[in-house]
């Protein structure tokens, strides 16, 4: 390390967020920028710690350290050489990753990690306006087809590796253009769309094929792909909501999240305009069944749209402040999180039950929810309801953030008769390889929903293993 006593003389400084009152009127990037100086300060607090728990963290193993250190002495092409040999795309993760790596970082133990999460970011940013990021198709082509279906994290991950070995290969998209969650998931203010673009189109000058409003499946069977092609990996994601059944759930006024995300990233694309069918907050009591990032997504998204007031309640207890002895370093911190979007104006409960929805005139008008206590039984949390708790939460507007449940099934995976294991996911070995031959398959369809962050680890182990299969082929 270039400075191996750099964290005793400087301290972790972020590079912080727009101020409140100005981001919550557009949906810019909330997050600011840290000047070159001071960001290279930052790389230079990683230290000589020996094990690198940085490293050992991160779902697609990082060279932390070695990248910190190129950031230190100030040559940021070798910092992005060395994080892009395992990270396609640090550009995405810098910005919407949770940062495993600093939890595990030996600073992290007196609450001081190295800003890992944005050296990185940083180091992408000055690789694309230096110039450094250019176009690099191979230079030969294997002449072996490869098609993806799902042009998500996973499928972008597997795409751009196996492009770069040099098969040909084709993605196809059911929407109108190719991200998947990254582009119609994640709120412009996390992920600003102009990102995914000039990656998107720096692939495609490399070669890639992307074929969008395909929807495999339906508009084209997934048996004429496979005709079609060497190899095919699908990487569709867990598209399939988890539902609340409960009395009233179908008034109207109660949403799925991805819904109500979905249209506001298309509205700030201008690819619709608000109607009739518009899901907006705008002088609405809202209220987010579901306290993880989707849920605070909502929230924010929400808000932007002039909400009334936002509430979001989740059915497990409050995180602690603090690390529990039960949740040591150099583990990931299940601690009371705070967003930027919390921080805008939301008001938040805990081990709230919703047992049902009220409604006037077909449409909603409230929540019913009752208090739950949450108790280890035989090592396992189990929750009990406390009687004499219910009460009626207004609202007019609910968005259901209660995660995803496993790849939809209907259309390609029912036409092909994959086998599923028993969360119906799509069961593969270790190699990825599914029980059609010659199909792979990668990220949360295998794994049901997770981290962008593991998605793209997910799809560089299937590109690693549809590369190996074709050579031998």
């Amino acid at each position: 390390m270039g400075d191996t006593t750099g964290f005793l003389k400087i301290k972790r400084k972020e590079a912080g967020n727009r101020p409140l009152h100005e981001r919550i009127c557009d949906f810019s990037e909330v997050e600011q920028v840290l000047n070159s100086e001071d960001r290279m300060l930052q790389a230079s607090r990683c230290m000589d710690c020996g094990v690198p728990f940085c490293h050992w963290s991160c779902p697609v193993d990082n060279l932390i350290p070695e990248w910190n250190d190129m950031l230190y002495r100030g040559d940021w092409k070798a910092a992005y050489d060395r994080l892009n040999a395992t990270n396609n795309f640090p550009e995405f993760t810098g910005r919407i990753c949770p940062a495993s790596c600093e939890h595990a970082c030996v600073l992290s133990i007196n609450d001081e990690p190295v800003t890992i999460r944005e050296n990185e970011v940083a180091i992408t940013e000055k690789a694309f306006s230096e110039g450094y990021i250019k176009p690099s198709p191979p230079m030969e082509r294997s002449g072996k087809k490869v098609a993806i279906i799902g042009s998500g994290p996973a499928g972008l991950a597997a795409s751009d590796l196996l492009n770069k070995a040099g098969h040909t290969v084709t993605i196809f998209e059911k929407d109108e253009k190719a991200g998947g969650l990254l582009r119609y998931g994640i709120p412009d203010f996390k992920l600003s769309k102009t990102i995914i673009d000039r990656r998107i189109n720096l692939m495609i000058e490399e070669g890639l094929l992307v074929r969008t409003g395909i929807n495999v499946g339906r508009e084209i069977s997934a048996q004429e792909i496979i005709n079609q092609f060497d190899a095919v990996c699908i990487a569709i994601g867990s598209a399939q909501p988890r539902d609340l059944e409960a009395e009233g759930r179908y008034l109207n006024g109660i949403h799925f999240a991805m819904d109500f995300l979905t249209q506001q990233n298309k509205i700030n694309a201008g690819k619709i305009s608000p109607d009739d069918n518009y899901l907006g907050a705008e002088g609405r009591k809202v209220l987010v069944i579901g306290g993880g990032d989707t849920g605070s997504d909502c929230v924010g998204t929400a808000i932007r749209q002039k909400a009334e007031k936002v509430l979001q309640i989740e059915i497990l207890p409050k995180p602690p402040e603090v690390r529990l002895s039960d949740n040591p370093w150099p583990f990931y911190a299940r601690l009371l999180k705070t967003s930027t979007s919390h921080e805008e104006g939301c008001e938040r409960k805990w081990s709230l039950s919703t047992v049902g929805f009220t409604g006037y005139d077909n449409r909603v008008t409230g929540a019913e929810v009752e208090e739950v206590e949450w108790i280890i039984d035989d090592g396992r949390l189990t929750m009990n309801t406390i009687p004499g708790t219910r009460r009626i939460i207004p609202a007019d507007l609910v968005l259901l953030a209660l995660g995803f449940i496993h790849p939809v099934r209907e259309g390609m995976l029912s036409e092909l008769g994959i086998e599923l294991d028993k969360k119906n996911n799509i069961k593969t070995g270790l190699n990825l390889a599914t029980s059609i031959p010659k199909v792979f398959a990668a990220g949360d369809s295998v794994t049901g929903a997770s981290l962008v962050v593991n998605a793209i680890a997910s799809g560089r182990m299937a590109a690693k293993e549809i590369d190996r299969y074709l050579r031998s082929h």
